[in-house]
């Protein structure tokens, strides 16, 4: 043997203890986790432990002295310490309490098992009907999906309302969002949505939602056979910031399971403004500089990164997620900070209107200003012209309402305005209808030009 062939040799018995030495130097210089700090210090809902070290979004747990252990999420760090967010109550806290960071990520119970049971943002069951097995879990936040390679929306999903059906009409992966104030009708719309979808699984989060609401929601909404088909993720007013936001991303999290076993899922969350809030409150916790209206950067980070979750899987055979997010309208201005940012990126927009909710019209669809931003792929020409039609005599009306109310309108000085005038009353009637009532689609096309054949 030469003396090239003997250092060749040496070299690749020397290779693998290379290998080896530098694996267990890397787990000594770069540990994961320290094993346990303790808490030194609480400002309003944030904790801060010092001596252990956990990444963004893990989990620590909080040992309390009577034995309880309280579950925290890191959610920021600085100077060596954790900032965390409390997950449930947090009664018994004291100072000096041992944190100890958890080695596994949040993840979400998934399964046919969750059909017809209400959970809050912890995925404990909260209706009353027993303890919950679930046989698969996934993570929390859910892996991206390539944009390139989503599923295009090409088929109508019917929502059973007529103004939605014929002049709004909604694709199956769509994301829309229906905006409106208080007491404009927002609940009862979404309810009849819930109701009236075809859908294979229904998942409804209600989120920072007064209390009460979530039985009342499930009891008189929820028949029978829908009610087997649905989940309830119900995350109130008074819980904790944090388990708020879990709980739209807990029901975001199942949507997406049932998506990629094929269904087809609807998604209502009510509301996505009350989410919006929740990260405020947490990121003002933190010291999170407020820069628009008294929201932090990071609440317009976080809203897109929930809603593009939802919409169609990718590749053959994949099902698909139309999500309806309610957003709420404080004092009926629609640049409010949140309602801007949303509107710009969902698929669409339903607004409701406070004037036609005091004259009586429900549901209160401005049509006008709601757009649906699929529709006009995904139907027919005669459809598309009659519904651009009722748009424009709808609104042109509404323009000129003052003027025909006190007499100055005089017939024969403007077409369109005079069509506008002769149609109204049918026009209102059909945007109108009772919240027990079901339209399918084919029946709204065919009422809608009906109009326009007499």
């Amino acid at each position: 043997m030469n003396a090239g062939e003997r250092l060749a040799f040496l070299q690749s018995r020397l290779d693998p203890i290379e290998a080896r030495l530098n694996a267990v130097l890397d787990s000594v210089r770069k540990p994961e986790l320290v094993v346990q700090g303790q808490l030194t210090q609480m400002t309003g809902l944030t904790l801060v432990a010092s001596g252990c070290r956990a990444p963004i979004g893990s989990r620590c747990s909080v040992k309390v002295a009577s034995g309880k252990n309280i579950e925290a999420e890191v959610v920021g760090f600085t100077d060596g310490n954790l900032y965390l967010m409390p997950i449930g109550r947090v009664q018994g806290l004291k100072p000096g309490d041992a944190v100890v960071p958890l080695p596994s990520s949040p993840e979400v119970g998934v399964g046919y098992e969750l059909l017809g049971r209400t959970i809050d943002g912890s995925g404990a069951p909260i209706d009353e009907k027993g303890d919950l097995k679930t046989k698969h879990r996934v993570n929390l936040l859910g892996p991206p999906i390539n944009p390139y390679s989503r599923n295009l929306i090409d088929k109508p999903l019917d929502v059973g309302v007529r103004a939605i059906n014929a002049l709004l009409t909604l694709g199956r992966g769509q994301r829309v969002g229906l905006f409106a104030g208080t007491g404009v009708g927002k609940s009862t719309l979404l309810g009849q949505m819930t109701k009236n979808t075809e859908a294979d699984v229904v998942v409804v989060a209600l989120i920072g939602e007064r209390g009460r609401e979530v039985r009342e929601f499930i009891e008189k909404i929820f028949e029978a056979n829908s009610h087997a088909k649905s989940v309830v993720v119900a995350t109130p007013a008074d819980d904790p910031p944090l388990m708020r936001l879990h709980g739209a991303w807990r029901a975001t999290a199942i949507a997406e399971y049932f998506r990629d076993q094929g269904k087809n899922v609807l998604l209502l969350m009510d509301s996505l403004t009350r989410f919006a809030q929740a990260q405020r409150e947490l990121a003002l916790a933190i010291g999170e500089p407020p820069v628009t209206k008294g929201y932090p950067p990071s609440v317009f980070y976080k809203i897109p990164q929930l809603v593009e979750r939802a919409g169609n899987g990718s590749g053959p055979g994949a099902g698909t997620i139309t999500a309806i997010y309610t957003v709420l309208v404080e004092g009926d201005d629609h640049n409010d900070p949140i309602a801007d940012s949303t509107r710009g990126i969902l698929d669409g927009h339903i607004t409701l209107s406070r004037d036609l909710a005091d004259s009586g019209i429900y549901p209160a669809i401005s049509v006008g200003s709601s757009v649906s931003r699929v529709m006009q792929q995904i139907i027919g020409k005669l459809h598309a012209d009659a519904a651009r039609k009722f748009k424009k005599l709808f609104t042109v009306y509404d323009q000129n309402r003052d003027l025909i109310n006190i007499g100055a309108y005089q017939p024969g000085s403007d077409a369109l305005l005079d069509e506008a005038v002769q149609k109204y009353v049918r026009l209102q009637q059909f945007i109108q209808q009772d919240s027990s009532e079901k339209c399918t689609v084919d029946q709204s096309i065919s009422e809608l030009l009906d109009i326009f054949d007499h």
